[in-house]
């Protein structure tokens, strides 16, 4: 009980903070915050991403597991993982998997193209050339026409329903589904599959019962039952067939899409009743639920909630989260995957604790394009041999321009590169030359081969205030924590649990020079004894520099 209640009083100290809290810089433009909601039904912590306008150095948009629509699935950290040399990328899972095909369930729209149909009964998201965000039900309709009238097209990049015909591009990525009895036309040079276009190809071979392989600038229609004998007969080879994909509403210079639902937030409130085709379970249900949204300035949200572990995080019906979306400023916004699979990463790292990630269709990412400065291996670098040496490095994803520099406390440079050219890759240096105790920032400004500047700046601190810190490994009865002060210092004691769970705070105590030793005497802030098991001290030193803090590992046994 004693553990569980210190845990709550962690977290609504670390997490219950203000919808517009500064967060933690992930990248430049891009925090991210961790709160919790204490509800009638348990504790509810929630993921919150966000992240300019996308445009220029910012893309917002789904990426597919292996970048193809039948390509099977990946964890969202993968996926970040595998773009990570054209973008340093944060996001959270995107549309949910349609079980039965491994596909994505509703729209995929990429570069304008349309890689995947919308599901017309439940919203979909799109993203503007503008980087607005638009929240609609839309509705796929397509044809084909070749030496007849024109013939309805069922759907893009998705299995083939009895008496129907569909189209599949090279973003399907693998040869065509194997379709008994099907009629199989192959197209070269097809051009993008823009919606609300008509798209014309030549027709270069024909096949049946499905296979073919998608030519690397081409496209396969597939059509089975009644529809097998039409296109057969209305598509032979050298004939030019015609193709419209057809959106409504039309959205109009909408670039990027994903499917999902339901809508959650329109013109800044929460949406109740959406009409959309879910089970009463599915948006009723408090469970782990992901969402985008939008805020009036433009920002972009990107939020999950852990859900399903009771004594940590419960979970949001579906109006819940709406809820939470405009509490968080949103003035649209959209649900995308919930349940199990929802999760949030950045640069590869999990940033939500879910019960474990599993593998998804699609990841919703931000993508950034411009320079990328990791947090400094030390954020304190504390004097002690070994630790005053900082590891510093940057990423590059496109041929650039770049000048480095460390710069002090008194605002002093410490340039590392001066307009150095680099190809694209991670850049490292190390620099123990400190001059000064006090905030450092490394600092790196680049300029890429399209003319586009961006600007890393990471802090860390240097402080040899609080040295040789030390505690008997195994320790009995009471515990001595000694360490030594450069300079005068106020000193606060904290013991933890090996998660981080604070059991007891020592008072502050002022103190010089020199070296000093406080002790723990095993209790608890009830009177209580603490239990054998292992610890960490954690000791803080506040100076005329700034406060420094050092910790160590020990076991404890009651005396």
């Amino acid at each position: 009980m004693l553990r569980r209640l210190a845990l709550l009083v962690l977290l609504a100290g670390a997490f219950a903070a203000p919808a517009h809290a500064q967060g933690t810089t992930l990248m430049p433009g891009v925090t991210f915050e961790k709160t919790v909601e204490f509800t009638p039904h348990g504790a509810v912590v929630v993921n919150v991403i966000t992240a300019p306008r996308p445009g220029g150095l910012y893309q917002l948009g789904p990426v597919l597991a292996h970048g193809t629509i039948s390509g099977g699935l990946e964890r969202v950290s993968q996926i970040e993982h595998d773009v990570s040399a054209q973008a340093t990328a944060v996001g959270i899972d995107g549309d949910s998997v349609d079980a039965k095909a491994g596909t994505p369930s509703g729209i995929v729209l990429q570069g304008g193209a349309l890689w995947h149909a919308p599901v017309g009964t439940r919203s979909s998201t799109g993203i503007d050339g503008a980087g607005s965000l638009h929240v609609d039900r839309v509705k796929f309709s397509g044809t084909w026409q070749g030496t007849g009238q024109r013939r309805p097209l069922a759907g893009v990049n998705q299995p083939p329903a009895a008496g129907s015909v569909v189209l599949y591009t090279t973003a399907w990525g693998a040869p065509v589904p194997k379709a008994a009895g099907s009629a199989d036309v192959i197209l070269d040079h097809f051009p993008p599959a823009t919606p609300n276009t008509v798209v014309s190809a030549p027709v270069t071979a024909t096949g049946a019962g499905g296979g073919e392989t998608i030519p690397p600038l081409g496209a396969v229609l597939v059509a089975t039952g009644d529809a097998a004998a039409k296109l057969q007969a209305e598509a032979p080879v050298g004939t030019t067939l015609s193709i419209r994909l057809v959106l409504q509403p039309s959205w109009d210079g909408v670039t990027t899409a994903l499917g999902g639902g339901p809508v959650l937030v329109r013109g800044g409130k929460a949406v109740f009743r959406n009409g959309e085709s879910f089970t009463n379970d599915q948006v009723t249900s408090r469970s782990p639920r992901a969402a985008v949204g939008q805020l009036a300035d433009g920002r972009i949200l990107l939020v999950a909630v852990d859900g399903g572990q009771p004594g940590y995080s419960v979970g949001l019906t579906s109006f819940e989260l709406a809820r939470t979306m405009t509490q968080l400023g949103a003035v649209t916004a959209s649900a995308v995957d919930s349940g199990s699979s929802v999760s949030a990463a950045f640069d590869g790292q999990l940033l939500d604790r879910p019960y474990k990630e599993h593998a998804v269709k699609e990841a919703l990412l931000v993508q950034y394009f411009g320079v990328y400065a990791p947090e400094p291996s030390l954020p304190l670098v504390d004097g002690d041999p070994g630790s005053t040496g900082e590891q510093l490095s940057y990423k590059l994803v496109r041929p650039s321009t770049v000048t480095a520099q460390l710069i002090g406390p008194d605002g002093a440079a410490h340039v590392l590169e001066a307009g150095v050219a680099h190809d694209p890759g991670t850049y490292q240096f190390s620099f123990g030359t400190f001059d000064r105790e006090g905030t450092w920032h490394w600092n790196v400004a680049a300029t890429d081969d399209l003319g586009r500047a961006s600007t890393a700046d990471r802090t860390f601190r240097f402080d040899t205030t609080l040295k040789a810190l030390s505690v008997p490994k195994a320790a009995r009865g009471s515990v001595p924590i000694r360490f030594t002060l450069t300079r005068a210092a106020s000193v606060r004691v904290q013991i933890e649990t090996s998660k981080g769970v604070v059991v007891a705070t020592l008072p502050a105590s002022s103190l010089a020079p020199g070296e000093q030793s406080v002790t723990w005497d095993g209790s608890l802030p009830q009177g209580t004894r603490a239990y054998a098991g292992a610890y960490v001290a954690h000791v803080f030193a506040t100076s005329i520099v700034g406060t420094s803090d050092l910790s160590t590992n020990f076991s404890y046994r009651r005396g």
